[in-house]
């Protein structure tokens, strides 16, 4: 059966990275003999949104930053391949690779079980950020995988903004000043967010992953003697009706969505979700941190 693949690459100089395309191509040119397949192969910094419409898998080489900002572009159902291309366990240089269920070494045995569809299928929640303007513009923001910042664009003035949560007795309505408001998925609390905020009180419950998020102002003046942990593990909406300047909206650490005073911005966990594929574990079992 054939397929529509496109493969994005992570683009730069070092020989580790040319070595791992070498390999990785070699192994689609004997897959595309073999099955018949449609593959194009582009680096990160020329894809375009409309490459991603109409295919059977994305194939992303790099780290896990490649596929994070590769992965704003693909839609809730079109399969996702990472292959680290310089894994950690070969170079103490190297990258983690939490994401990336794949490598050069075994890329040609996984891209067989990709195509097989007998690979497994982590159905990963993502974050949504979306900004209607004092005009009424709406602005759907890029979906993120790891973490999610709404800040003032200058980052040396302080963030001001309402924040709006839940309802009854434990909503939250209050004016708040810090240094931006970040959230997180659950899985991606490892990157950024537990660098911003102590999660040693952190805990959640079975099934939680796919439903709730992780939010907390940064550099929130406290209190002294105030214990009380700055973030929340939510399912609600958060809605920040914005008191800057000029603001933006910024989905793991890639593209930026202004906006300007008055705006509100709301953010949930109801982005697509992004079915992310592994050939040994599964995705969704582990801890991040």
């Amino acid at each position: 059966m054939s397929a529509d693949i496109l493969v994005v690459y992570k683009k730069n100089f070092e020989a580790v990275h040319d070595r791992s395309m070498i390999a990785i191509e070699a192994a689609l040119e004997r897959a595309v003999q073999e099955r018949k397949l449609r593959v194009d192969i582009t680096a990160r910094e020329k894809v375009r949104r409309s490459d991603f419409i109409g295919r059977d898998l994305v194939i992303v080489i790099g780290g896990d930053g490649s596929l994070t900002s590769i992965a704003h572009s693909v839609d809730a159902d079109t399969p996702v391949m990472g292959v680290n291309s310089h894994p950690i366990e070969e170079d103490a240089e190297g990258s983690f690779g939490f994401f990336m269920g794949s490598d050069p070494n075994l890329f040609e045995e996984d891209l067989k079980q990709a195509l097989d569809g007998t690979a497994r299928v982590n159905i990963l929640p993502r974050l949504q950020a979306e900004i209607v303007t004092t005009s009424g513009n709406v602005i759907r923001c890029d979906p993120a995988l790891n973490d999610l910042l709404v800040a003032n664009t200058h980052q040396y003035q302080p963030s001001r903004y309402r924040i709006q949560r839940g309802k009854g007795e434990d909503a939250i309505d209050m004016i708040q000043q810090s240094s931006g408001m970040l959230f997180s998925t659950s899985l991606g609390r490892g990157a950024w967010f537990q660098h911003a905020f102590d999660l040693s009180r952190f805990k959640q419950k079975e099934g939680e992953a796919a439903t709730h998020y992780l939010v907390g102002p940064r550099e929130l003046p406290k209190d002294e003697g105030e214990t009380d942990p700055d973030w929340s593990w939510t399912d609600q909406p958060t809605v920040l009706i914005s008191d800057m300047h000029r603001g933006y909206v910024v989905s793991d650490g890639w593209d930026e969505y202004h906006f300007t005073r008055g705006a509100t911005i709301t953010v949930s966990i109801d982005g697509p979700p992004l079915r992310l594929l592994t050939f040994r574990d599964w995705l969704v079992d582990s801890d991040p941190m």
